[in-house]
This record gives structure tokens, C-alpha cells and sequence, in this order.
């Protein structure tokens, strides 16, 4: 898979992906969750929230590319307390 240009940092990227997603499931099947009314007023699942996390971190990443010289750490902390807020209140 040369012509792909695998990295480290991209292996670790979906690794953690599907981590993830694994572990959402798991979570899913020991501990079925009925959906729930947030900020966005309408009925969302831990599915759902982590869509809407992984969707907001893409757009919070490449904004941080196109705005800021910055370090991509930086965005990485928004990522960070972006996931909280939506788990907390979406």
C-alpha cells in the first residue's frame, strides 16, 4: 500500500477510529440508551453525538489549517472541549 502514503500518524488516526467505534458499540449493546433532547432540539443517541463530534472536529481542523500558523495542537485542545459540550448538552 505505497501508493497510499500510510504514516504513523494516519495508522494511529484510524486505529483510534475504530477503537472507537468498537467501544460505541460495546457500550450500545451493555447499555441500550433511549435518545434524548438536546440544545439542537432534536432526539440524538451516543451514535449520533459522536457523528456530530467527529463531523465538528474535521471542519474545527481544517479552519484551524486555513486561518492560524499555529501549532495543529491548538486544535486538537478545541476538539477537545468541542466533544464535551456535545456530549454534555446536544
Amino acid at each position: 500500500m505505497e501508493w497510499m502514503a500510510w504514516t504513523w500518524p494516519t495508522a494511529i488516526f484510524f486505529a483510534i477510529i475504530a477503537a472507537t467505534l468498537v467501544t460505541f458499540t460495546v457500550l450500545a449493546i451493555k447499555f441500550p440508551e433511549t435518545p434524548r433532547n438536546g440544545v439542537l432540539g432534536i432526539e440524538t443517541t451516543r451514535g449520533d453525538r459522536l457523528f456530530i463530534t467527529l463531523l465538528g472536529s474535521a471542519f474545527i481542523n481544517l479552519a484551524w489549517l486555513g486561518l492560524f500558523s499555529a501549532p495543529q495542537w491548538g486544535a486538537l485542545i478545541v476538539c477537545f472541549f468541542y466533544t464535551i459540550a456535545v456530549f454534555r448538552w446536544v
